[in-house]
């Protein structure tokens, strides 16, 4: 076989030159450090600046050049591995101690990615992914995502640079020889130094292979399992210094090895190391099994734990094992090794101890213990005496052993060849496929000028390879071409030769570079340079001689013939020596590109030209190879790719010629002959010579020559020129060689390489053929394709096939033509497949007849090439026939898998890509079918392609899920159903947070013009844009950022009255101002709420923080009025608070989405010591949203022992509020130290902040909220009743202590209930009613009672509970343990009191709360009106109350009215707060109404004149704890009302208005507008106790004042907000808009399940409640989210600032452009149906549609111009046609239409030259006539009409009518001729075809068996008919003509 093809000289022509330099080299020239550093290595100092230090520079810097040449190294890979990437190349090169990672290719230019420098040179440098992964089994290695890095090998440690940024630095304890890259890490070969000692026999070999799988894990050493003789294997570590590695590959992950001392290359498998085996290493078993005796494991395993851990390198041995001790505690720490990104760059650092402390000047060896040389007694004593302490001792840490990753097994080795070769080392390595797929092993000897090629095999089951033989070929380098392939080998003589596996393609002719000489080249000039002397890389055209001769150095003409190919021009044995230029080596293959390195030093980069450029030969050479047997599919690919790429080889448009050709010869053809193909012009217009004919043996030539001149398509030119005209010629008669003649001289020659093949070669072309009908694209192609399977159908005697292509395309098939016959002797050679059908298959008849409900065979199918048949056929027998199971299993029963030769029979399964996952809310068929083609990978752009009458069923699939997709689907099922509002939903789903498009959406980012001059008041970053749909009536958000600035001075307005001297008017003024700062201080807290997380921070700047203005203007003349004058006393330390809630205020706008680290939250650390009481409240506002987490322990660590009190206070409660919930060790540690009760007893007494101290106490109820946890829990109790200490401890402020222990205790339990788990014995509810009522001090038991021994020396209690202090905190622990229980024992504790004598005992504010905790408990009795809130009032309050409008107080000596009124109010405002709660957020209208009545009640209660009695205060805090709960209800909505109330208390500034009632009043305002409307409160019992802790009824007096409550928690709030906004956004403009949805609520106990219709953008009810939303018509194409199967969807989209997709309906115009609805495109069409084309002005579309095609249609086809006449009915018929599509909603069909408009206008002109387009008329009218489409309609009936009902009639009236006409007028005859197997006219081809194709006319062979004649009624010929499924109205066509009957009888 190879002397065949030696014989054969046929040239490959490589394209695309290109000098190659690699880019690194020419960015390291520029890189400055590089230089410097060089520049000071080369000269003295002092020379580098003196006066000619230019010269001397410029001396330097070449010898810079010169100096980096020698150690330059760089490797070349594929970048661009996506679908659809233009491929390039990727470069690292290294040089010194630098990098350079650079992209780029001959398209794109070169570009520097990365550039690394390091400290030391570097070794190695290559790309390596690691995978990211906990599990470390095999299985994750298919799918786990990969961190890909780039690694630097130095001498002493391992750099390793990701791509996303982080950076790691291994040590490595060892001298490594070489680093590979493997599909799990890296594997590393230490380096045996040679002096190194072959170890004696009690001493321990070192394993040589490590492998490292991650950055942060250990380097572990390789195992290898060796199979003995015996069979039991053994697993042990790799030791052997005379193997090293010559190659790794990733996939198939396998490592080829070479051992130094037998001289032979083996081959394993690397893979991860099983569990058992782990346990066999580690066991070690001591029995001598391997040559060397086995030491006991402890001390190998000590020595490779010292060894992986990189310990500096020390020459005593006992230093050395103290070192292994001191890093045993530093290195071990389990933090390392835990992989969260936060800690990795400490970790990298911690690694390294210290990769630059000179390591590297030791050798490798002395850095292990146990191989230096200093073999000193003691230290063998050390080592290996098991009984001697020092050995236990030193050991002891270190045993525990190193785990082997990696595992390599044997799979092949090299038979051993008798001579040994010493230096067989094999220099090259790589792995290669032929074009069939069977791949190669292949290794380059070069002492033996050899390449060795070993094919393998996957075994059948996939689990190991299997190898083969071993070819060797002769050459000196070789270089996979993957692309192709093939592999370019270069020969010892120089040249370069092309092979596919081991077969021989061609010699690569190189343009340029000098080609082995020719017979001309003599006379040819030289190239101008003499190539030898190139030292300067010059232009490339020099190096290569001018490129004019490069043409003329190409003598070669196009080969016309290839079978006489090897008359070439060549000669075989010249080289490129003759020239001095010739090629030293390859390298850098990626995929077809490869450098050539030239003996003048320079290197050239050539491209080799693809197997074929254009589509339909790619297809039909992959039908053909797919089919043939591996060993003839080479051959033929071999010989069509020396044809295709010889030099000056076919362009783009003639390759299809060349491609007949070459296939014909193939098959035996003499394609000169063919009159088909003898007028192939190769170059079309682009060269006059026409291919040289075949040399003939006589030189005199022939007729046949003239003819052939005659013939050609040159000569018809010539012929019909001007010229040719104007000379008068006359045109010559060509002698017209009759077919008769020609037919008996062509026959085909039956010994060439496809002869036996041509059925089946037939066979999959017909399929191919099949396949492209497919594709609208692909017409050229089928017309090309016709005429090769018509020759092949004639020559085959294919009857049946010949009358498909006629009925397909009548024009270019004639019933006659040239037959090359093939003898009878000769057919039994040719091979017919058992899949060859003698009926050819046909895509269109197969859907038709599906459509029909005929049974069809299945249709045959090639894997891999005729996917869109498979598509058609799987997708028509879902949709159509409903089987379900077409797409989910080996769908069998409707294709036909093709298989080749069936000896093989391991076909490749690539079916399992298409498993339909099958998704649970798929329902309907129409959902089945687009779920499964979004999965196969069908795209819009295949349907657009697809023929319509084919697409229709699958359009109509989609129309009919657009309508109502579920909201679940991925992206691409979206996308194909053309509902992009979904799929950029979806896409949006999959973005990380902070990165999506939808905070562009709604992120207002133009400040307006006002506030850029004034300072920030803190509010600019709210969305506008969005706001102002919400309210769009009213300036109400204006005001409410008016209400709540606080940056700006106030007004002070007093008037000077004349007794007032100007002194005292200054006082006056400052006194004014005084008060009015309360009101400014207490701003903030509702400045927070209302800017809630509405603003993303970007990472380089400081967060703004507004500053709080405590100044004032006065009028007139606007003076400045100051507190700090000194004229009046202002509190000290006044403005703390404020200041730390004005930090929180501006932290709590950054979103919890936002990109923040911990170096962001330090940077932002203030300057000055004023400001950090901000950055307290700061650091709190960063706990409340969760970014705090990211902050690092030591930052935290760091502000703790700053020992600032406002500091610790915000750290605290936001490190505990960011881990809510979570038990958190280190937190409670943090915590615990701020808590004396939870110190052990005996510990140092800390001297904490009061206030630190509550705020670790509500800290760890944050904690350990709803934990129940026992000994918290224990302990809170105790402390809600902690007795003041001896030394005044505890003294003041207890109240606030107290409290927050009740609520910590309360949060800890919360809604446990009776159910507490373990806590019986404490006594929890019994404990607190003490507490709340009073009674005996119990005596503390447990740890802390002898703190408490001696009682306090300042407050005598004695030793009852102090109730004052206690009952707050125990009354609402209750509350919370017992929320929403409906615990009626409880809550009866909690009942008023209903006697005077009681009522006395109780302080009045006390029943608010417990009022509040009783309703909290009885959750489900609170209603929404007065009378229930009246109810609560004990009927002796009620009866004795006074009404507080009457004048005279009624006398009675028996009740005291005080006490009386004080209860009613409190215990009022206490049912109101606790109605706040349980309606909170909701917007419950009866709520709202109630709580409005009583909160106007108070405010006139207030101005009544006796007020006195129940006490201004007391009202004032009634009336702002019941703003407080309207303002709840009504959270987020902005409701006026509530808005007015608030504006009015905004104004009281004097009397009873402190700060705390201010305070109050602007969180109402705040909760309001939380979040700027887009967040409401929820009612989970978190948030309860987060709102109980905000909410607490009892506001501070002053903004210093935390003796009952403290400031900080006010802000707890944020712990219960949650997003509720839906903002709907259209998703063509990205804008948001309104949207009606209509909200389902699901039944509950107090109501059915109901509807509701909101206009959106609202808030939404809570989650919990609702069933389903839905996006409602007819505006907006409808959308449902089903809340059923879980809230988890429409969280998402909330917490993404509520964005939802919507998308107009064309003919639709959104809310705010048309409210009423009165301009929708519909509307304005007249009723009566014929004025309505006419009524539809194409100018109005552009309102209604953003499709750009759409609107240009209407543009260029429907509007009139002046002068119609006849084009005027055309188009009316244009304008309808788009009306019904844009109203119905189908855009898509508009081509449709048209094309079937076309089509009927075509047949009527009798202009039909192809009939596919009337198959597909055909197709649509079987659709809708098909049962499955009537069903469908019986079903949904109110489904808008896929097509106009009227359309479809008329055209297959005016289909009828053409072909009537036509049989009237003489087509009968033709049809009769065709029916008896009779000639017929030309002229009628092309009707007749379209008559036989519309009416399912079976072809002539089909008749006989019917036996027609002698038929003599309808009846009979109706019977005869019906097996052969002809339609009854063809028949009746047919009827006349068959029954010799003359008159047709046409209905």
């Amino acid at each position: 076989m190879s002397n065949f093809y030696e014989e054969r000289a046929t040239m490959i022509a490589a394209g695309d030159l290109q000098e190659f330099v690699p880019f690194g080299r020419d960015h390291c020239k520029h890189h400055p450090n590089a230089l410097n550093l060089q520049l000071r290595q080369l000269q003295p100092a002092s020379e580098l600046w003196s006066s000619d230090g230019a010269a001397g520079l410029v001396g330097s810097l070449q010898e810079v050049t010169i100096h980096e040449k020698q150690k330059e190294s760089w490797q070349l890979r594929r970048g661009g591995s996506k679908i659809g990437e233009v491929d390039y190349d990727e470069e690292l090169y290294v040089a010194g101690n630098m990098v350079i990672w650079s992209k780029g290719s001959k398209s794109q230019a070169l570009a520097v990615y990365k550039a690394f420098t390091v400290d030391s040179p570097v070794q190695q440098a290559l790309w390596c992914d690691f995978i990211i992964s906990q599990d470390k089994s095999e299985k994750v290695y298919s799918s786990a995502e990969v961190e890909k890095c780039i690694c630097i090998l130095q001498s002493s440690c391992i750099n390793m640079h990701s791509i996303e940024g982080k950076d790691y630095i291994a040590s490595l304890p060892f001298q490594v020889a070489n680093v590979w890259p493997t599909k799990y890490g890296l594997l590393f070969e230490r380096s045996t130094s040679s002096h190194e000692v072959p170890p004696g026999p009690p001493r321990e070999p070192l394993p040589t292979m490590f492998s490292m799988l991650h950055p942060l894990d250990e380097i572990t050493p390789l195992v290898y399992k060796s199979g003995s003789l015996f069979g039991s294997s053994r697993v042990q570590y790799v030791v052997d210094h005379a193997m090293k590695i010559v190659f790794i590959s990733t996939d198939p992950s396998i490592v080829m090895t070479y051992d130094t001392v037998q001289c032979l290359h083996s081959v394993w498998v690397l893979r991860k190391v099983k569990a058992e085996e782990e346990n066999a290493v580690l066991k070690f078993s001591e029995q001598g099994g391997t040559p060397q005796n086995v030491a006991p494991s402890s001390s190998l395993t000590a020595n490779l734990r010292s060894l992986s851990k990189g310990d500096s390198p020390v020459t005593s041995p006992f230093q050395n094992y103290s070192s292994i001790h001191s890093q045993s505690r530093s290195t071990s720490s389990p933090s390392l090794h835990s992989r969260s990104p936060s800690i990795s760059n400490m970790a990298a650092l911690s690694r390294a101890h210290s990769p630059a402390s000179g390591v590297h000047s030791f050798t490798g060896v002395q850095r292990f213990n146990l191989s230096s040389h200093n073999q000193s007694p003691r230290r063998h004593s050390i080592s290996h005496s098991p009984d001697s302490n020092s050995n236990s001792s030193f050991l002891a840490p270190e045993t525990e052993p190193i785990v082997p990753e990696l595992c390599i097994d044997h799979l092949w080795t090299e038979a051993i060849t008798n001579i040994r070769e010493k230096n067989s080392q094999a220099s090259k390595v790589f792995i290669t496929s032929d074009l069939c797929g069977q791949k190669f092993l292949c290794f380059l000897v070069e002492s033996q000028l050899q390449l060795r090629c070993v094919k393998f095999q996957e075994s059948n089951d996939k689990t190991q390879l299997i190898f083969g033989s071993i070819t060797n070929i002769q050459a000196k380098d070789a270089a996979p071409v993957e692309k192709i392939d093939t592999m370019l080998v270069l020969e010892s003589s120089g040249n370069l030769v092309l092979y596919t596996g081991v077969v021989r393609v061609g010699k690569v002719f190189i343009p340029g570079l000098p080609a082995p000489s020719l017979t001309m080249s003599n006379a040819m000039p030289r190239p101008s340079t003499p190539l030898d002397s190139v030292s300067t890389p010059t232009p490339l055209s020099k190096l290569l001689g001018s490129l004019d001769e490069v043409v003329l150095l190409s003598p070669v003409p196009e080969l016309r013939d290839s079978s006489k190919l090897h008359d070439s021009l060549y000669n075989e044995d010249c080289t490129f020596q003759q020239l001095g230029t010739y090629v030293l080596s390859i390298r850098d293959p990626v995929r077809n590109r490869v450098t050539l390195e030239l003996s003048n030093g320079s290197m050239v980069r050539i491209t080799l030209p693809e197997i074929a450029t254009s589509e339909l030969v790619q297809t039909c050479l992959q039908a053909i190879k797919f089919i043939l047997p591996k060993e003839i599919a080479v051959q033929m690919l071999v010989k069509w790719y020396s044809v295709h790429s010889a030099p000056g080889g076919p362009s783009y448009h003639s390759e299809w010629n060349l491609f007949v050709i070459c296939l014909m010869n193939m098959m035996g053809y003499n394609t000169d002959r063919l009159a088909w193909t003898r007028n192939f012009d190769f170059e079309g217009s682009l060269s006059p010579v026409i291919a040289p004919k075949k040399a003939r043996p006589s030189e005199t030539g022939s007729d046949e020559d003239w003819e052939y001149l005659l013939n050609s398509d040159y000569h018809q030119k010539v012929e019909s020129h001007l010229l040719n005209r104007s000379l008068c010629l006359s045109p010559l008669e060509v002698s017209q060689i009759k077919n008769e003649d020609l037919s008996q001289n062509l026959s085909l020659d039956s010994s060439t390489l496809l002869f036996s093949h041509i059925p089946a070669m037939f066979f999959v072309l017909h399929l191919v053929y099949e396949e492209l009908k497919l594709n609208t694209l692909m017409g050229e192609g089928i017309h090309s394709l016709v005429d090769l399977l018509v020759q092949l159908a004639r020559d085959l005697k294919l009857e049946p096939y010949l009358d498909h292509y006629y009925r397909d395309y009548p024009t270019l098939v004639r019933t006659t033509g040239q037959v090359c016959t093939i003898d009878q002797g000769q057919t039994g050679f040719m091979h017919h497949p058992p899949f060859f059908t003698s009926e050819p298959p046909s895509i269109y008849q197969w859907v038709s007849s599906c459509l029909k409900g005929e049974e069809m065979p299945p249709y045959p199918y090639l894997p891999g090439i005729c996917e869109r048949s498979r598509l058609v056929v799987l997708s028509i027998a879902l949709y159509i026939l409903g089987d379900e199971s077409s797409v989910c299993d080996e769908s069998s029963h409707y294709l036909s898998r093709i298989t080749p030769a069936p000896q093989k029979s391991q076909a490749e399964q690539e079916e399992n890509r298409f498993s339909f996952r099958h998704s649970p809310s798929v329902s309907s068929l129409a959902e089945r079918l687009v779920v499964w083609m979004a999965n196969v990978g069908f795209t819009l752009r295949d349907l657009e392609t697809l023929p319509f009458g084919i697409a229709l069923p699958i359009r109509d699939a989609i129309y009919h899920c657009r309508e109502q997709p579920a909201a679940d689907w991925p992206e691409a099922v979206c996308l194909l159903i053309g509902r992009q509002d979904l799929s950029k939903q979806a896409c949006e789903g999959n973005i990380p947070k902070g990165k999506s498009s939808v905070t562009q959406v709604l992120s207002s980012d133009v400040p307006s013009g006002t506030e850029t001059e004034e300072e920030d008041d803190g509010m600019n970053d709210m969305n506008q844009e969005v706001m102002s749909l919400i309210w769009s009536e009213d300036l109400r958000v204006q005001d409410v950022r008016r209400l709540l600035q606080s940056a700006h001075p106030v007004r002070v307005n007093v008037v000077q009255y004349p007794e007032l001297s100007d002194h005292e008017f200054i006082e006056e003024k400052e006194n004014r101002l005084l008060q009015l700062c309360q009101r400014t201080m207490a701003l903030p807290v509702g400045r927070g709420m209302f800017t809630l997380f509405s603003y993303h921070p970007v990472p380089t700047e400081p967060l703004p923080i507004p500053k709080l203005n405590l100044t004032g203007r006065a009028p007139p003349r606007n003076t400045t009025v100051d507190l700090n004058s000194g004229n009046i006393d202002v509190p000290p330390n006044m403005t703390s608070w404020a200041s730390f809630h004005n930090g929180v205020a501006a932290g709590l706008k950054i979103a919890p989405a936002s990109q923040i680290d911990s170096a962001w939250i330090v940077y932002n650390k203030p300057k000055h010591a004023e400001l950090a009481n901000e950055y307290a409240g700061f650091l709190m506002a960063l706990g409340l949203n969760g970014h705090l987490t990211k902050l690092a322990t030591l930052n935290i660590h760091d502000y703790l022992t700053k020992g600032h009190e406002m500091t610790s206070i915000g750290l605290l409660l936001g490190v505990s509020a960011a881990k809510l919930g979570t038990m958190d060790m280190s937190i409670t540690r943090l915590l615990s130290i701020h808590i004396p009760a939870l110190l052990p007893p005996t510990s140092t007494e800390l001297d904490v902040p009061h206030n630190v101290q509550v705020a670790a106490v509500v800290g760890i109820g944050l904690v350990y909220q709803g934990t129940a946890h026992r000994h918290t829990a224990e302990v809170l109790l105790a402390e809600i009743g902690r007795p003041p200490g001896p030394e005044m401890e505890y003294c003041t402020d207890r109240e606030s202590y107290s409290l927050a222990a009740g609520l910590a205790l309360g949060m800890v339990c919360l809604g446990h209930g009776s159910n507490l788990i373990g806590m019986s014995d404490l006594n929890v509810p019994e404990q607190l009613y003490q507490y709340m009522v009073g009674g005996h001090r119990r005596f503390q038991a447990g740890m802390h009672r002898e703190k408490h021994k001696s009682p306090s020396y300042q407050i005598k209690e004695g030793d009852t509970i102090n109730v004052d202090v206690t009952c707050p905190g125990a009354t609402l622990a209750l509350a919370m343990i017992y929320l929403k229980t409906n615990n009626r024992s409880i809550a009866d504790w909690l009942q008023a009191p209903d006697t005077m004598y009681l009522l006395d005992f109780v302080k009045p504010e006390f029943l608010l709360l417990r009022t509040l905790a009783r309703c909290l408990i009885l959750w489900d009795d609170i209603l929404p009106n007065s009378k229930w809130v009246d109810s609560n009032v004990p009927q002796i309050i009620r009866e004795n109350s006074i009404s507080l409008s009457e004048i005279e107080l009624p006398c009675s000596e028996d009740l005291n009215l005080e006490t009386l009124s004080q209860a009613h109010v409190y215990i009022i405002a206490g049912a109101c707060l606790s109605l706040g709660f349980r309606f909170a957020g909701s917007e419950n209208l009866s709520a709202f109404n109630c709580l409005h009545k009583f909160a106007k009640d108070f405010m006139t209660y207030l101005s009544a004149p006796n007020a006195s009695v129940t006490g201004p205060y007391n009202l004032e805090t009634c009336l702002s704890v019941v703003l407080l709960s309207l303002a709840m209800v009504m959270a987020g909505s902005g409701n006026l009302k509530v808005l007015q109330l608030c504006r009015f208390l905004h104004m009281k500034t004097g009397g009873e208005m402190n700060y705390g009632f201010h305070l109050a009043h602007h969180m109402a305002l705040g909760i309001l507008f939380l979040g700027g409307g887009r967040y409401s409160l929820s009612t989970s019992n978190s948030s309860i106790a987060a709102l109980l802790c905000a909410l607490y009824p009892h506001f501070p007096a002053h903004s210093t004042d935390n003796r009952y409550h403290l400031q900080a928690l006010r802000h707890l709030y944020v712990l219960a907000a949650e997003p509720r906004l839906l903002v709907p956004v259209d998703v063509d403009t990205n804008t948001p808009c309104y949207a009606l949805l209509e909200v389902t609520y699901k039944g509950t106990q107090w109501y059915e399940q109901t509807k509701e219709e909101l206009m959106a953008p609202t808030l939404l009810p809570e989650l919990h409640l609702l069933k389903q939303i839905k996006v409602k018509g007819p505006r907006y194409w409808e959308l449902l989210i089903d809340l059923s199967k879980g809230t988890q969807h429409l969280k998402s989209i909330l917490s993404k600032d509520g964005v939802l997709f919507v998308k107009l309906r064309a003919g639709q115009l959104s809310y705010k452009d048309d409210p009423m609805g009165w301009q929708s495109l519909l509307a304005q069409t007249v009723a009566n149906r014929n004025s309505e084309a006419r009524a539809f002005k194409p100018e109005t579309i552009s309102a209604f549609t953003s499709d750009p095609a759409l609107l240009s249609f209407a543009e260029y086809f429907c509007k009139p111009t002046v002068n119609m006449g006849q084009k005027q009915e055309l188009l009316d018929l244009f304008s309808s046609v788009l009306y019904e599509c844009v109203t119905q909603e189908t855009p898509e069909m508009l081509p449709a239409y048209i094309a079937m408009d076309q089509a009927v206008r075509r047949l009527g002109r009798r202009e039909m030259s192809e009939t596919s387009e009337l198959w597909q008329i055909k197709l649509v009218l079987e659709f809708f006539s098909s049962r499955s489409h009537q069903e469908r309609l019986q079903t949904h009936p109110k489904r808008g009409l896929f097509m106009n009902s009227e359309f479809l009639p008329v055209v297959k009236c005016s289909i009828d009518n053409t072909l009537d006409q036509w049989l009237q007028a003489g087509g009968d005859v033709c049809v009769h001729a065709y029916l008896s197997g009779q000639p017929w006219e030309e002229s009628q081809l092309s009707m007749l075809a379209c008559f036989l194709v519309y009416h399912s006319v079976p072809a002539p062979r089909h008749l006989p068996t019917v036996g027609l004649e002698g038929s003599t009624s309808f009846a009979e010929l109706l019977f005869k008919f019906k097996q052969l499924k002809m339609p009854v109205r063809a028949l009746l066509r047919l009827a006349p003509l068959l029954l010799g009957n003359p008159q047709p009888m046409v209905m």
